[in-house]
């Protein structure tokens, strides 16, 4: 039913492979992932996604997006595209390869944050480091599962995540 599927769709955070921004504000584009947050909401989400220190030195939340993003880095539009799904506080959160323009520092920062909150993450990953941490990892190989565990469990099982790993 149409409620249902609202309902549904109000409980899940996507953040796409490709950031995808809008011309506009960095505010507008924050509240495409609710639209009712408050400046301090949208700030919280910013810092949580590593990105409130270049969105203040941009001018805060009435920073000019450009379309596209034209005018920010692949990883500041990615941490952008993170915020705006946290700005939902969604109970489930799918980051679908999210984070490979960011730098393995921030990268780590955003996991810290990401297994910081009260949600479930689905996280689409080609670095290990991205989700070692996570309860369960499913590895894929030509789109069929070839390992399913914990990192330590893979380490020792899984001859495609020791590739992944230690490339």
């Amino acid at each position: 039913s149409p409620s249902a599927q609202a309902t549904i769709k109000d409980k899940i955070g996507v953040v796409p492979q490709k950031a995808v921004l809008f011309k506009g504000t960095v505010r507008e584009n924050l509240l495409w992932g609710r639209k009712d947050a408050t400046d301090e909401e949208l700030m919280c989400a910013l810092e949580r996604a590593q990105a409130s220190d270049f969105i203040l030195e941009k001018g805060g939340l009435d920073a000019r997006v450009e379309q596209s993003g034209k005018n920010f880095s692949g990883g500041q539009k990615q941490r952008l595209t993170v915020a705006r799904a946290l700005v939902k506080n969604p109970e489930i959160l799918i980051l679908d390869d999210s984070s490979s323009a960011l730098d393995y520092a921030t990268d780590a920062a955003l996991r810290a944050e990401i297994r910081s909150l009260d949600t479930t993450a689905f996280i689409v990953s080609q670095r290990a480091s991205s989700v070692m941490n996570a309860d369960k990892i499913i590895v894929l190989d030509d789109g069929k599962a070839v390992g399913i565990g914990t990192h330590d469990a893979l380490m020792r099982s899984c001859e495609v995540y020791r590739e992944i790993y230690f490339s």
